[in-house]
């Protein structure tokens, strides 16, 4: 097994071990979600409030390890597989730290969402972007339009520039955190721009390369 496997396994194993350490100590409503000003409007009872992430972190860990097998294209993974190992270890740190926060804001020590998301989903976005430059065609992984999917050429060429994209996506997410009240617009809407212009992007160019295809 990879190092890259032993990491996600301890994150996993971190996850649940800091939940149920400090489990005994949280108040019995947990703060559930914050508005965009970074204040509390809803809570959860404390059961619910700290395992809804432990819980996600293990479907999703087994989701993400079955994709590759449940894909047409599967052996087009191995091409890319430790980038797709990398960004599972990736996910499972945000959801980590996100449940830290979790934790520290029942236990009292109230560390704003707006400085933390921005750092989080930024790094984030830049991970994604070196994995979807390495992504070969498939069917779950990458900007996986009727497009890219229908053309190696506009596969590769729509990666190429959404990696690009991706991580420029994260360095404006990061930029949140020094805007207070408005971190939060950082992050969602270039990874929203993003998203719909490497869409775009991949139909224009698909016409392109059809065109090209017909001339010749």
């Amino acid at each position: 097994m990879s190092p890259v496997r032993y990491g996600i396994i301890a994150v996993l194993i971190l996850t649940l071990g800091i939940t149920i350490f400090t489990y005994s100590a949280l108040p019995d409503m947990i703060p559930s979600h914050w508005n965009m000003a970074g204040e509390v409007d809803g809570y959860l009872p404390k059961i619910w409030g700290v395992l809804i992430i432990p819980v996600m972190s293990v479907l999703l860990t087994g989701l993400f390890f079955l994709l590759p097998r449940i894909d047409p294209l599967k052996e087009n993974y191995r091409k890319f597989r430790s980038y797709y190992d990398g960004f599972i270890l990736v996910f499972l740190v945000f959801f980590f730290l996100i449940q830290l926060q979790i934790i520290l804001w029942g236990l009292g020590y109230q560390v704003s969402p707006n400085l933390i998301i921005p750092l989080l989903a930024g790094g984030l976005f830049i991970y994604l972007g070196f994995l979807i430059e390495h992504a070969e065609q498939n069917w779950f992984v990458g900007i996986r339009t009727p497009w890219t999917l229908s053309s190696k050429e506009v596969w590769n060429k729509t990666h190429a520039l959404g990696g690009k994209l991706f991580k420029i996506a994260g360095i404006i997410a990061m930029a949140g955190v020094f805007f207070g009240d408005y971190a939060l617009w950082f992050v969602l809407v270039p990874v929203l721009a993003v998203a719909i212009f490497t869409m775009v992007y991949s139909y224009v160019e698909y016409q392109r390369v059809m065109k090209g295809s017909v001339a010749g």
